[in-house]
């Protein structure tokens, strides 16, 4: 009885494959326009904007309105290496080219977005650059050549990472100070992605309350762990661990959480956009100084493991299975499965 059942459930979640368009107009969008005369219909074609540099070719990466804060880092590392590749002169512009991290004011002394992070590419101002007369703007999309991986460390693109990435010291300051006054003893990173990935189609499924409370306990008392570190942009798991795991808890106070993925549809702080990239920029790197860390495979995790150059964590993943590629189903699934049996398609 139990088997006909489960089919006939498969059954009515297999008529809702349909994708439905409306879904997009959920997607984060920039607080501003792209500067859109720098803009060509030939995208990756050969641009001139000036007579400087006749014997140079810049290679201008963009990604508006791009995604996460880890998936543009790998989306312009994956173009570093093609500029390598060609004897290019890469440039990131993310101050014409606008992503949601993106501020209306200039912040640290740039409107660049990229430059609020990380150090820029070349030595040459996108002033000059744009007056230059051999320019290459990127296309605006993940090449299917391209890789999310940047921590093997026999491939090129660890090597562009690891030769070009450069943090900016604050954020290295501020995680090393938050770990030498909180961290004592053996310590446990988790990394928490819930709110839109629960509905994202195609994004790995985040464990329940009681599974991933359960792992943590396991993992716990087999190691014997002093601290515990959370980031997460989820306020229920966040206030839930905070109850279960009390005292041995700790976290940065003041980073942005919410009950619903709303994250880039508010601004409820001076400077929000800004403020999310960088939060979640320190909170990576103070998780990249713990003894484990458990999470999703994701680019947050992927890019702890590229910090992680001597291999001195135990990584932890929570495999719960990708959510749907359909759209309107992926809204529902992790709900579904939540509530459900195992027998009916839930969650183990």
């Amino acid at each position: 009885m139990f088997i006909y059942i489960k089919k006939f459930i498969k059954k009515i979640i297999s008529l809702f494959h349909i994708k439905i368009s409306f879904f997009s107009d959920d997607l984060a969008s920039p607080l501003t326009k792209d500067n859109i005369s720098l803009m060509n219909e030939m995208n990756f074609d050969l641009n001139s904007f000036g007579e400087l540099n006749k014997n140079k070719f810049f290679y201008v990466v963009r990604r508006s309105p791009g995604a996460g804060l880890f998936s543009n880092l790998i989306f312009v590392l994956n173009h570093l290496a093609l500029a390598k590749k060609h004897g290019f002169i890469p440039f990131v512009d993310m101050q014409n080219f606008k992503t949601i991290y993106n501020e209306k004011t200039k912040l640290r002394n740039t409107y660049n977005s990229w430059e609020y992070y990380f150090g820029q590419t070349s030595k040459y101002s996108i002033n000059e650059i744009y007056k230059s007369n051999k320019i290459i703007l990127t296309n605006n999309k993940f090449y299917k050549s391209f890789t999310h991986t940047i921590s093997d460390q026999n491939t090129k693109l660890f090597k562009i990472a690891k030769s070009s990435l450069k943090i900016n010291k604050e954020f290295i300051n501020e995680a090393s100070i938050f770990v030498k006054k909180n961290f004592k003893g053996k310590t446990l990173g988790i990394h928490y992605r819930g709110t839109s990935y629960k509905t994202s189609a195609n994004h790995p499924f985040p464990p329940t309350k009681k599974q991933l409370l359960k792992y943590c306990n396991k993992i716990i008392v087999k190691n014997n762990f002093s601290t515990i570190f959370l980031s997460t942009e989820d306020k229920n798991i966040f206030d839930f661990l905070k109850k279960k795991l009390g005292s041995k808890l700790c976290y940065i106070n003041n980073s942005y959480r919410s009950f619903k993925d709303d994250a880039f549809k508010v601004y409820p702080r001076n400077l929000h956009r800004y403020k999310l990239g960088k939060e979640i920029l320190i909170e990576s790197l103070i998780l990249s100084k713990c003894d484990s860390f458990i999470c999703q495979e994701s680019n947050v995790s992927e890019f702890i493991k590229f910090l992680d150059q001597n291999r001195k964590i135990k990584f932890y993943y929570f495999n719960n299975g990708f959510n749907s590629s359909n759209e309107y189903v992926a809204k529902w699934l992790w709900y579904y499965k939540n509530i459900m049996p195992k027998f009916l398609g839930g969650f183990e």
